[in-house]
């Protein structure tokens, strides 16, 4: 344990031939009942995860056995979210001379397997695919070592981020695949844009408030072409995200919502005023806690009417060594049955490694 301080324009469209008479009513009339169809239908039915990523119970071996979901009370239990994790540069060094005990400390190590459910942001594709993308910040680990995250207790990885289609699609799907083999729960990508979008049930109908995870990478994908039908990354228009929000409390009213964001300008230590306002609508929407990366540092927190905000958590397994890019933290949510306590333990990071501060 170490001794640290840490303070905790869219282009209008051209308009088409005008209708007349008849033909324009009856095109307003079939206009609203579609339209009342649709909303009906997400009043009623309630969020399901439709992905290839769902792991179900009896599917899958070693991925079926990661599924915490299925044998989870929902009455009280406790998630922890980590910052990034990269496998690559300066970790891979680490990794490859001595494996994940040289940058995740046994005193870490046991914090993590306290928790029943612990989240990390996997800032790099897993994959022996070979197909970098053209753009300056290119990374790409071992899928070997994702069974190592597992076993020092990682549950689920997201994906949705900037660096999970630095090997292109091909590496985003292998990686999925074999986050799935390790064991582990891949979220925030899928094989298209609706189905990576997806709410993630953490926990459903176990003596609590069901729990839902949303991700969502609000960064533009360098060198990746937004091609929704085809395999990516979560990274739907804002007005989407909040509406997936509203569309679980409208099925749900004692569900709880995590929003994971992937957002923010890199290397600063306080959000940008449209994060605080998109931030806030998530909430107003009927989010119960928002958990962001992305900035490489630990940036201001919040309660917005109760609820909990953490702006940006820092990285967790990373090689910046500039004291900024060091401070980070680990939220820990503990959910008893329809409520949130959430804290935040400061961590630093040297030589890669995540090590829990005393202060």
């Amino acid at each position: 344990m170490r001794n640290c301080s840490i303070v905790l324009g869219a282009r209008k469209p051209t308009p088409g031939p005008s209708l007349k008479g008849r033909g324009k009513w009856l095109l307003l009339l079939i206009t609203v009942l579609l339209a009342t169809i649709a909303t009906s239908s997400l009043a009623t039915n309630p969020p399901s995860f439709q992905g290839e990523a769902r792991v179900r119970s009896g599917e899958g071996s070693a991925a079926t056995e990661g599924w915490v979901g299925d044998s989870l009370s929902c009455d009280t239990f406790t998630i922890l979210f980590t910052g990034d994790i990269l496998l690559d540069r300066g970790v891979r060094h680490y990794l490859e001379h001595g494996g994940m005990h040289r940058v995740i400390p046994d005193e870490t190590a046991d914090f993590l397997r306290s928790a029943d459910v612990v989240v990390g942001n996997l800032e790099c594709p897993a994959t022996n695919v070979h197909a970098p993308a053209f753009k300056r910040f290119v990374f790409r680990g071992d899928p070997q070592w994702l069974d190592s995250l597992r076993t020092y207790g990682f549950t689920h990885l997201n994906l949705a981020n900037n660096h999970s289609v630095d090997q292109g699609r091909q590496g985003l799907r292998d990686t999925r695949l074999n986050v799935l083999k390790a064991g582990l729960i891949p979220f925030g990508a899928d094989s298209t844009m609706q189905a990576a979008a997806m709410p993630l049930p953490l926990c459903e109908g176990r003596g609590g408030a069901p729990v839902y995870l949303l991700a969502s990478n609000r960064l533009p994908l360098e060198s990746f072409a937004y091609l929704p039908d085809r395999e990516s990354v979560s990274q739907e228009p804002f007005d989407s995200l909040v509406n997936r929000v509203k569309t679980i409390k409208m099925a749900d009213s004692t569900a709880i919502v995590i929003v994971n964001l992937h957002w923010g300008a890199e290397h600063t230590l306080q959000p940008m005023a449209q994060q605080r306002l998109e931030a806030h609508a998530l909430i107003e929407a009927g989010a119960d806690a928002v958990i962001g990366h992305h900035t490489h540092t630990l940036q201001s927190n919040e309660r917005y009417k109760g609820k909990p905000i953490y702006y940006s958590i820092g990285n967790f397994i990373f090689d910046q060594q500039k004291p900024l890019n060091t401070r980070a933290c680990v939220v820990r949510l503990r959910i008893t049955h329809n409520k949130i306590v959430a804290d935040a333990i400061p961590i630093r990071i040297d030589h890669c490694a995540p090590h829990i501060c005393r202060n």
